[in-house]
């Protein structure tokens, strides 16, 4: 950690928020590693915590105002935006990342974020409710997409009395996607192939047979393997989340039209088959079937294709495929004959009867050709860390 920090220049942002004074503790494990920080505080977060405390801590001026006639008189805020190899955003508010998403210029924070071609991260911490909000949710795509760094914020209880997804990450938490920023990119040169979500296989115009896979666990693998350099192609059913900064984005809806995406997007490296496939699907109607007193219409089911088995098997096969199982009982043993059968280098196998499905936590256990590994209960953002960082691993060495 330390080492991808020391002599690095980080500008700090701090917003305005009740978790700003997390920041302090940012500033003292900035300077711990090596770091040189430069400070800006906003209006609102010097209500939070003082210029003086920053300052103390940064041994750098605190930037508050774009109308510093000392420092504007050069160009200041032109000058601070460049002089950085990292901007953070620490917290990033919803008032902030919505200013930051239009382009807006209305005060020095605003306008460093417009004023500068530096990588930039930022770390939302805000009201539950106005992090899963539309308006934020647009915002937090749009900034993705510009190619801004967000961080997830973690889950737990906040200073309004709620709980749920809002609270700021851990400081080294921070710290460690900080250090990924100045990281080096162990995929680059190499293609991922990522499937995520369910497929939703129709029985009439308004029917369908379908799962509730959220697709939570390979957008966040597709976002990791992308920050570790790979191009990434993601192939999603229908779900609704902001596409990853970096990744190339395939709807589909069927199990058939997956199965074509993916052959379509060979040739890869590296296949991570996340998505939850349909087994059957109907010959659908084309018209909505009624009820009537002769009962439910028995509906013929066909076999789907199984897409991480003719990956496996293709002529044109990654050097790398991951499978997932979906389990509810005899894991290891059925992950196990699955990546067999299936052609699979590993499998990550999770116990799907405790409601995995949706929800930002896991259990999955790595299954190999040498054995399985317990990765205990832990964030799915987690998971894809480590899988990104184990598929490096897994290249390193190799041209």
């Amino acid at each position: 950690m330390p080492g991808a920090v020391n002599g690095k220049t980080i500008l700090l942002i701090v917003g305005g928020g009740i978790a700003a004074f997390k920041a302090l503790e940012l500033v003292r494990e900035l300077g711990r590693a090596g770091a040189r920080v430069l400070p800006v505080l906003t209006e609102n977060g010097a209500r939070f915590v003082t210029p003086l405390s920053l300052s103390a801590l940064a041994g750098e001026k605190v930037r508050t105002s774009l109308w510093d006639l000392e420092d504007e008189a050069a160009m200041g805020h032109i000058q601070l935006s460049r002089a950085a190899d990292l901007i953070v955003v620490c917290p990033a508010t919803a008032d902030l990342m919505a200013r930051a998403a239009a382009g807006q210029a209305n005060d020095l924070a605003a306008t460093l974020l417009l004023a500068t071609d530096t990588p930039v991260l930022m770390v939302p911490a805000m009201n539950v409710r106005m992090w899963q909000h539309s308006a934020t949710r647009r915002n937090l795509a749009t900034l993705r997409a510009d190619g801004i760094a967000v961080m997830e914020p973690d889950d737990g209880a906040m200073a309004c009395g709620e709980f749920g997804p809002g609270r700021l990450p851990e400081v080294p938490a921070i710290m460690a996607a900080i250090a990924a920023q100045f990281g080096e990119k162990p995929l680059a040169g190499r293609h991922a192939l990522v499937t995520a979500g369910p497929t939703h296989e129709p029985i009439d115009p308004v029917r369908f047979i379908g799962n509730h896979s959220s697709g939570k666990q390979g957008f966040a693998i597709a976002t990791e393997l992308a920050a570790a350099g790979a191009r990434v192609t993601l192939v999603a059913g229908p779900v609704h989340l902001p596409t990853p900064a970096g990744v190339t984005r395939i709807d589909v809806m069927t199990a058939l039209q997956m199965q074509a995406a993916c052959a379509a997007a060979l040739p890869a490296d590296i296949a991570v088959m996340v998505a939850a496939v349909a087994d059957w699907r109907v010959d659908a109607a084309g018209h909505k079937l009624k009820k009537d007193s002769s009962g439910p219409p028995p509906l013929m089911l066909t076999e789907n294709p199984d897409i991480l088995a003719g990956l496996g098997h293709h002529a044109q096969r990654p050097a790398l495929v991951v499978g997932f199982a979906a389990e509810t009982g005899d894991l290891i043993a059925h992950a196990s004959a699955k990546r067999l059968k299936k052609a699979a280098d590993w499998i990550v196998a999770n116990d799907v009867s405790d409601g995995v499905f949706g929800s930002d936590h896991t259990h999955v256990q790595l299954v190999t050709a040498t054995g399985a590994e317990d990765w205990g209960p832990t964030p799915k953002q987690a998971v894809a860390a480590r899988l990104a960082a184990r598929i490096a691993d897994h290249f390193s060495g190799q041209p």
